[in-house]
C-alpha cells in the first residue's frame, strides 16, 4: 500500500502543472487565441529553477522558509485525501477534514507572514488584502467540511467518499447541494478565477501574484508549483468528495490505480470546462465586492448546517 501512497503523491506533483496549463489553453481557445502550450508551467518552473535567488535585505528567515513550508503542507494533503484512491492510504489516519483545513490555512498564513517585511508596496498590500478575504474564506472551508461530516457521521474524507457514493439520497439533499454551491464559490476564489480575480498583473486584482513578486529563482518555482498543487487538490476535493465520488480506485492493483488516475483526469477536464465557462460568462467583481461574494459563500455553508437539522437526507 505504501507504493500506492507514493503514486498518489506523484500524481499531484506531476499533473498539477499540466492541469493549470490545460486550463490556460482552454481559456485562450474560448477567446479565439492560440494560447500557451499546456506544458508551459513545466517550462516556466524549469527556467526559474536555474536562475539565481535574490531577496530584499529586510526580509527574515521566514521569507526563505515559507515556500518550502507551504509546499510541504500540500504534499501532506496529497497523502491524506481521496485523490486517486477511495480507500485509506498509510498516512490517511494522521489527518481528518479539520486537520486538512488547518493545513490549507497554515500554508496561506505562512505565505502572508513571509512577505510583510519585503519593503514592497504591492507585496504588502496584496498580503493585507489576502488576510482580509481569508477572514471569511477560511471559516467557510471549515464549515463546509463540518457540514459534510454531519451528513456522513465522520470527518474521514475516505469514508465520506464511500458513504456519498453509495447513498444517493444524501447527494441530492438540500444540505449537500448547499455545500456544493458554497465550496464551488470557494474554489473560484482560492484558485483565482473570475468572477473573483486573484491572479494576473492588474494592480487591483493582485492577490496571489502580489505575494509572489519578491521571490525569484528556485523559491519562485516552488511557490508556483505549490499554487498549482493547491488548485489541483481543491479541484480533487470538489470532484471526489462533494460532487462525483465515483471512479476512484477501490482495488489494490496497478490496473485499479490506473483507472482511478484516468477517471480523475476526465473529471478534471469537465470541471475545467465549467470553470472556463464561468470565467468567460461573468465579469470580474470589483475588489470591495469580493467580501460580499465570500459572505454569500459563508452563508450558504451555514444554511447547509441548518438544512441538515430541518430536512436531513430528504432528496429534492
Amino acid at each position: 500500500m505504501l507504493c500506492f501512497q507514493v503514486i498518489q503523491t506523484l500524481v499531484v506533483l506531476t499533473l498539477s502543472p499540466l492541469i493549470s496549463g490545460i486550463m490556460a489553453k482552454a481559456r485562450a481557445m474560448v477567446q479565439s487565441k492560440r494560447g500557451p502550450s499546456i506544458f508551459q508551467p513545466y517550462y516556466d518552473m524549469w527556467k526559474f529553477m536555474r536562475k539565481e535567488v535574490v531577496a530584499p535585505s529586510s526580509v527574515s528567515i521566514i521569507f526563505h522558509l515559507a515556500p518550502a513550508v507551504a509546499f510541504s503542507c500540500y504534499i501532506i494533503l496529497s497523502m491524506v485525501l481521496p485523490i486517486v484512491t477511495g480507500y485509506p492510504l498509510p498516512f490517511a489516519p494522521t489527518l481528518d477534514f479539520l486537520g486538512g483545513a488547518f493545513l490549507f490555512i497554515m500554508a496561506g498564513v505562512i505565505s502572508v507572514i513571509a512577505v510583510t517585511r519585503t519593503g514592497s508596496f504591492y507585496t504588502t498590500i496584496g498580503a493585507s488584502r489576502a488576510i482580509s478575504f481569508a477572514a471569511l474564506a477560511e471559516p467557510t472551508l471549515i464549515i463546509v467540511f463540518f457540514g459534510v461530516a454531519l451528513i456522513t457521521s465522520t470527518n474521514n474524507p475516505f469514508i465520506t467518499t464511500q458513504v456519498l457514493s453509495t447513498q444517493v439520497n444524501w447527494i441530492l439533499s438540500p444540505t449537500h447541494l448547499l455545500i456544493i454551491a458554497s465550496f464551488f464559490m470557494l474554489l473560484l476564489f482560492e484558485t483565482g478565477k473570475i468572477p473573483v480575480e486573484a491572479e494576473g498583473l492588474m494592480e487591483l486584482g493582485m492577490l496571489d501574484e502580489a505575494k509572489q513578486m519578491e521571490y525569484s529563482g528556485i523559491q519562485y518555482a516552488i511557490v508556483k508549483w505549490g499554487s498549482y498543487m493547491k488548485q489541483f487538490i481543491f479541484m480533487s476535493i470538489f470532484l471526489n468528495i462533494f460532487t462525483f465520488p465515483w471512479g476512484v480506485a477501490m482495488g489494490y492493483s496497478v490496473i485499479s490505480i490506473g483507472i482511478g488516475i484516468i477517471s480523475l483526469i476526465v473529471k478534471m477536464l469537465f470541471l475545467i470546462g465549467a470553470l472556463v465557462i464561468v470565467e468567460e460568462t461573468f465579469a470580474k467583481l470589483k475588489l470591495f465586492k469580493i467580501l460580499d461574494y465570500l459572505a454569500i459563500s459563508f452563508s450558504l455553508a451555514l444554511l447547509s448546517i441548518f438544512s441538515f437539522f430541518l430536512f436531513g437526507g430528504i432528496a429534492l
